[in-house]
């Protein structure tokens, strides 16, 4: 029966899986911020990237007077580094826009930090921000004008990209649920030495607070 309920299960396993792969493949973010007030402020960002991912970003300062130039002096410092690493990705000291692109090396939490280096304490920057991660980094439009060939053989690189995407997502997600397998065992076996341990103390002190008990009884002649 447990075979049976195995065979069962596996397409619908595989199917979830597919989806969740879907889902996962690539991620995009657009939003709008405001700096801290004062030079040297800063204000970060994380995401959470497995190996080989392409990563995207543009940025720029927003001009809160429309059809007049930014001032000279509103600039930001952007930099792009793994959490807890000196290895920096990107780095742009006092810009007002830029953009960057890398493939992620390692799996882990990439950082992004936006610092103000505007030398008026009262003005207040906005940032737009765009980050764009897996399949929606990819430039579909420079694909095209780089290989030149028909509509065709466009849609099939583009397939071919989302197939390697999730084939290393699906890798990834496996690498992560063995992790987990072994953690929960570990944590399981943690629990039994413990439970053993408890009653192994438990009932020595009762057999010992039994054996006092006796000896007290015996030797005060009660029994």
């Amino acid at each position: 029966m447990n075979m049976l309920g195995l065979n069962t299960q596996k397409p619908y396993l595989l199917f979830l899986l597919v989806v969740a792969m879907g889902l996962f493949s690539f991620s995009v973010q657009s939003m709008r911020f405001d700096l801290p007030n004062g030079k040297g402020k800063a204000r970060c960002f994380s995401e959470d990237m497995k190996k080989n991912t392409m990563v995207v970003g543009n940025y720029s300062i927003v001009n809160p007077n429309e059809g007049h130039p930014l001032p000279d002096n509103h600039t930001i410092t952007v930099q792009v580094a793994t959490h807890g690493s000196m290895a920096k990705y990107h780095l742009a000291e006092r810009v007002q826009a830029g953009q960057f692109a890398f493939t992620a090396y390692q799996s882990g939490d990439y950082v992004i930090c936006f610092v103000d280096k505007t030398e008026d304490p009262h003005v207040s920057l906005s940032i737009d921000f765009e980050w764009k991660t897996g399949m929606a980094a990819i430039d579909r439009h420079s694909i095209a004008k780089k290989t030149n060939v028909d509509n065709m053989t466009q849609e099939v690189k583009i397939l071919l990209e989302s197939a390697l995407s999730i084939k290393e997502e699906m890798s990834y997600l496996l690498e992560r649920n063995t992790e987990l397998v072994e953690l929960s065992w570990i944590t399981e076996n943690r629990m039994l030495l413990m439970i053993f341990v408890s009653f192994f103390v438990c009932f020595s002190v009762a057999g010992l607070q039994i054996w006092h008990l006796k000896t007290f009884f015996q030797k005060n002649k009660l029994i």
